[in-house]
């Protein structure tokens, strides 16, 4: 339930975060840079002299939704791919499965990095390279799923009706794969943003003056020893936001998982 109420109000802050930011997280005032917290400026200035809350709140909907549509992303690929191989097996699991273990065989940053150096810096290509790399971890899980479900009496039933194999998939196979599958997408939605805001920490993401995450920890890595207030902030809410979707993804996988329940 902490980690449910946390991704709330980060969800909240990053659709209506805009419009309820205190101040233009783009307006500059030199006069004021670097300045601590105040309270006219919760959580202080950066190195231009922009509210640093009304910036995390604009940078939610970079991050968060970066994220989102990347796992989204994976998701429907590692759907599509995992329930393919595990279903029909032979030569088709075969070249799919050789391939989802290439893939598996480098680090996901490592293949975002890839991806981002091949098609250049910018938020569709990392939401791009995120989900590429997030493919095989799906794919795998439905593979899995698909392959100890695809033999059971309720599937044999309708194959023995004359279903078509799209209508099996579809109705009587995928349902039974969701509840790991919204499990996983917590953990993919966290290690999303880390990714995430790392590229754009690199400058490989989103670029300046987005008030992206990464992009605020980029910048103001400069200003660490004068003003460490500038890096602190949006690390903490990175480090918070990661937390939180672990704790939902742990609470939802003791919820639907049938060997936590009690007789």
């Amino acid at each position: 339930m902490i980690g449910l109420g946390i991704i709330v109000i980060y969800v909240f802050t990053a659709v209506f975060g805009p419009h309820l930011a205190p101040h233009d997280p783009y307006k500059q005032d030199l006069a004021r840079k670097l300045e601590g917290p105040s309270l006219q400026n919760v959580l202080g200035n950066d190195e231009l002299g922009r509210d640093i809350l009304s910036r995390i709140m604009d940078g939610g909907r970079y991050t968060l939704g970066m994220s989102v549509a990347a796992a989204s992303l994976g998701l429907a690929a590692g759907l599509v791919l995992g329930a393919t191989s595990g279903y029909f097996g032979g030569r088709i699991d075969a070249v799919v499965m050789t391939v989802i273990n290439v893939m598996v065989a480098f680090p996901e940053l490592l293949i975002a990095i890839a991806i981002i150096s091949v098609l250049g810096s910018g938020a569709f290509n990392l939401v791009l390279a995120i989900g590429l790399a997030a493919i095989p971890s799906f794919a795998r899980l439905v593979r899995a799923s698909v392959l100890s479900i695809r033999n059971e009496q309720f599937v044999e039933a309708a194959v023995a009706a004359g279903f078509s194999t799209l209508r099996i998939i579809v109705r009587h196979i995928i349902p039974n794969v969701l509840a790991p599958l919204l499990v996983h997408v917590t953990y993919t939605v966290a290690a999303a943003i880390l990714i995430a805001s790392g590229l754009s920490f690199l400058g490989l993401g989103v670029q300046p003056p987005a008030s992206e995450w990464g992009v605020m920890l980029s910048r103001g890595r400069d200003y660490f020893r004068v003003a460490p207030h500038i890096v602190m902030i949006p690390g903490i809410v990175i480090a918070v936001g990661v937390l939180g979707l672990n704790l939902l993804g742990d609470g939802l996988r003791d919820l639907l998982d049938p060997r936590q329940k009690q007789p």
